[in-house]
């Protein structure tokens, strides 16, 4: 068979696209998307907010599917009719025949779901007309820990391949498989090429469906039978409804998209039980809801989860899947949809995987391998698309950290000491065996943290209150007797056993019997969890991973750091067939590519940066270096705390508040820094000159008083017509709560200003870690070092500081309409190297100013071209 007529060449036009025409840079972000995903490339896009970026990556990754499914039917037909021996006449008629049971295939299955989405809106108009009572458990969950037998450990731990219970693996059985199902007269239920949508938090994975209802796919383009060249080429990408053809006459965000048509993605949106438990009574209960599905879900009889099916009953769960699968949903839609059905919608979304097209979830559940596994994810061969994707490394260097406490490790040693007193003469040698070497870690993991913090305590002077050690010489401290134990033999042992939550279990009936009325009611995480994460950790260490030791009080704090990001995202590069990161600010991409794909060959990694929509006219960035005495503006750490640096740059606020309309944003490195700011500004006067301009508002500590601050902030911002000098100031902190995923669009934010470098802080033993590693891989490697001569370690801590700025600096500009100024404040900024890390659509138009009188004559004739155009308008 000849590979080039397989070969999918990249469309000219992307007809499902709902604007036309689309933006330039839109078509070229499509262009590059689809060659990446067909030449199985790993590609790095720089789309900024504002320019279409979800609806793109879906136009591109879902032309590519429908044309992938379209090749693979052309591949099924070539090959039956090369493979047959037949005369040619009977070759045509067989190939016939399989084309029209594929036809058959596919419209039973539209069939299924269309059946499905009658029976949901069914569902729905039921329960608008009943009213829900809140169903509760009869049984209380404590009620077990009286039956010693209970947490005893199961004896067929060993063909155990998750963390659930023998009737729950067989209820979930056909998840995994390519098996019969008779509910459905013995169809086959394959798993399909599938594009998985992943992004940091949930509320930004609710954005993606209603882009993808915006997108005009035909309904027989996808599962189509493939028909003769011609034919294949017309239905593969399809022009749609006629009517969805509009010319925009706006074209921002805002645009009323087009009526959707027939197609119907399956689509599942992966979430956790918080978001999808629909237990009312265990979500009411105090405790760890993870622990407590699971306890209820080994339960018999009453006291089961209602809303999860006995095993052998799968009417209800087909049920939901199928109706997860018609239409596309959210996760509150999800939710709504299990509560209508009177059926898990946890278990049914991941009983939807196998099947579904677009697979939407936040970064945890795919970055880690233990939650592929759990859920059934399989990536090999599929297409894996990150979205703001600027925060994949310090969310790969989350997840691969373990923290634990000494005061933790003592209960876990507690815990497992007093389980294995009790139960020695009725567990089996397998068990008992296992359950030793446990104790013999526990228990020399504790003689070398008590020694470690007396240590500390007799020379204190000498000593410092950290130390880092590598993962080698810190098993050779626990002594030869565990140098021995195979830790990923123990650590495999704890996880399919599921004996880490029997012990917690007995541990808490046991205290609560010595001491009634004494421990909170609810069910705990196993403090055994975190030292299985620990223990998982250790035995797949290499040189990359470190264990930090440090003082907290009377106890001892330890963390385990594993310093190369890349080792836990290259499990995903390595199976999926293509790997997209995209966001609004990649900048500086080498800092990425530094990071996470050195191991990758050139022809296998590609990169893509476009310009802005909006134009250029429209975003002002200026360089201020100096301020309205004159003095030089470089706002280092040891100058954030200097009464007359900040007074300087009080001043600097102060003019900018008398030509800056609406909302102004202005970034500090820290909230040390933000707050000593408020302190020198009130105490002069500083805070009512500007409260006459302006109403001032702060960046609160507290998450919970963010949106109160954010509405007021906006109806202050926005209160003002455009031609009093009047409005709002907020005062915020860069990579906190308001630099990054908030939009502040429009009369929001038409000013946002940078005081000084957010460089982290060099003391911090992680970064020195990560620093030194940086440097020793750049010499291993013996890459050439950049023209600055700048080491990796250098590099990399200006990455991580530009990277927070770029975050911060694109918060304003948000759609096409937009327009604002971007003010840098500091010296440093004028450096070559700096500079050249600003995003790629902003490093063109960069204005320096040398005095401070400049900057304010470019920032009035900006705002006076604005004025005019509004009046013109």
């Amino acid at each position: 068979m000849d590979n080039d007529t397989l070969f999918l060449p990249t469309p000219s036009d992307f007809h499902a696209f709902p604007y036309d025409p689309p933006y330039s840079i839109q078509s070229d972000l499509m262009r590059h998307v689809y060659a990446s995903i067909e030449r199985r490339q790993v590609t790095i896009v720089e789309s900024p907010t504002g320019t279409g970026k979800t609806l793109s990556l879906l136009c591109s990754s879902l032309t590519w599917l429908v044309d992938e499914k379209d090749r693979a039917r052309k591949g099924q037909l070539l090959q039956r009719s090369i493979s047959s021996a037949d005369p040619s006449w009977v070759a045509d008629q067989a190939l016939d025949i399989r084309k029209r049971e594929l036809e058959a295939e596919d419209q039973a299955y539209e069939q299924r779901l269309a059946k499905a989405r009658k029976t949901e809106a069914q569902f729905r108009m039921l329960a608008r007309a009943r009213v829900t009572k809140k169903q509760r458990m009869v049984v209380d969950l404590a009620e077990e820990r009286l039956d010693e037998d209970a947490y005893l450990p199961d004896e067929d731990y060993e063909d155990n391949q998750d963390n659930f219970s023998p009737a729950v693996r067989a209820l979930m059985a056909k998840m995994y498989k390519n098996n019969k199902c008779d509910r459905h007269s013995q169809e086959d239920e394959p798993s399909c090429t599938k594009i998985y949508y992943a992004s940091r938090t949930h509320s930004q994975l609710s954005q993606v469906l209603p882009e993808l209802n915006k997108l005009r796919f035909n309904h027989l383009a996808l599962g189509s039978v493939v028909q003769d060249q011609t034919t294949a080429a017309n239905t593969s990408r399809p022009a749609g409804d006629a009517s969805c053809h509009k010319k925009r006459a706006v074209k921002d965000a805002d645009d009323d998209q087009c009526e959707p048509d027939q197609q119907q993605w399956r689509t599942v949106s992966l979430g956790s039980r918080k978001q999808l438990c629909i237990n009312e009574d265990a979500r009411s209960k105090q405790g760890d809801l993870d622990e407590k599905c699971r306890e209820l879900l080994e339960g018999k009889q009453n006291k089961r989860c209602q809303y999860l099916p006995p095993a052998g009953d799968d009417t209800r769960m087909f049920d939901l899947r199928d109706q997860i699968l018609a239409s596309p949903k959210d996760i509150e839609d999800l939710a709504t949809a299990g509560r209508n059905a009177q059926t898990c919608p946890y278990y049914g979304s991941r009983r939807a995987i196998p099947q579904a097209e677009l697979i939407t979830l936040p970064y945890n559940l795919l970055l880690q391998k233990t939650a592929r596994e759990a859920l059934g994810i399989d990536l090999t061969n599929q297409v894996v698309i990150i979205d703001e994707a600027h925060n994949l490394i310090p969310t790969l260097l989350s997840l691969s950290s373990v923290r634990l406490t000494s005061n933790l490790l003592l209960t876990s040693l507690k815990q497992v000491s007093v389980y294995y007193q009790k139960f020695r003469n009725r567990l089996s040698a397998t068990h008992a065996l296992h359950l030793k070497r446990l104790t013999s870690f526990l228990d020399a993991f504790r003689k070398v943290t008590m020694e470690w913090m007396t240590e500390r305590s007799k020379a204190k002077s000498t000593r410092q209150d950290t130390e880092v050690m590598t993962v080698s010489d810190f098993i050779h401290m626990l002594g030869r007797k565990v140098e021995g134990i195979n830790l990923l033999e123990i650590e495999t042992y704890l996880k399919r056993s599921k004996i880490a939550r029997k012990i917690s279990r007995y541990a808490v009936s046991v205290s609560e019997a010595e001491k009634p009325g004494k421990h909170p009611s609810g069910v705990a995480t196993p403090p055994l969890h975190t030292i299985e994460a620990l223990m998982l950790a250790l035995a797949g260490a290499s040189e990359d991973g470190r264990l930090i030791f440090s003082t907290m009080g009377d106890a001892v704090e330890i963390k385990y750091q594993l310093l190369n990001p890349s080792a836990l995202f290259r499990d995903v590069v390595e199976v999926a067939r293509s790997v997209v990161l995209a966001g609004g600010t990649m900048s500086p991409i080498s800092a990425v590519v530094s990071e996470l794909f050195t191991y990758l060959p050139q022809d296998r990694l590609s990169t893509f940066c476009c310009g802005h929509i909006i134009p250029a006219s429209n975003v002002q960035t200026l360089l201020l270096t100096k301020g309205p005495s004159g003095s030089n503006l470089e706002f280092k750490f040891a100058q954030q705390s200097n009464r007359q640096v900040v007074s300087e740059l009080g001043q600097v606020v102060l003019n900018f508040c008398n030509v800056v309309p609406g909302g102004m944003v202005v970034f500090f490195p820290s909230y040390t820094s933000l707050n000593f700011a408020r302190e020198v500004w009130s105490q002069s006067g500083l805070m009512d000159k500007f409260s006459v301009k302006k109403q001032v508002f702060l960046e609160p500590q507290d998450s919970s008083e963010v949106d109160m601050i954010l509405r007021e902030y906006g109806i202050a911002a926005k209160s003002q017509p455009f031609d009093k000098k009047t409005g709002a100031v907020l005062l915020a902190v860069i990579g906190a709560k308001l630099s990054e995923g908030l939009n502040f669009s429009d009369d929001l934010a038409r000013a946002v200003v940078v005081f000084g470098l957010p460089f982290a802080n060099k003391n911090s033993p992680e970064l020195q870690e990560r620093m030194r590693h940086a440097n020793q891989v750049e010499l291993r490697s013996r890459a050439k070092r950049p023209a600055s001569g700048k080491d990796a370690a250098t590099e990399m801590y200006e990455n991580m500081c530009m990277n927070a700025v770029n975050q911060s600096i694109g918060r304003a500009i948000r759609h096409r309409g937009d327009w604002a100024s971007l003010v840098l404040i500091d010296r440093r900024f004028t450096s070559a190297a700096i500079r050249g890390k600003l995003p790629h659509w902003l490093k063109a138009n960069v204005t320096g100013c040398d005095t401070f009188g400049q900057a304010m004559k470019h920032l009035g004739t900006f705002y006076r071209e604005k004025r005019q155009q509004r009046t013109l308008g």
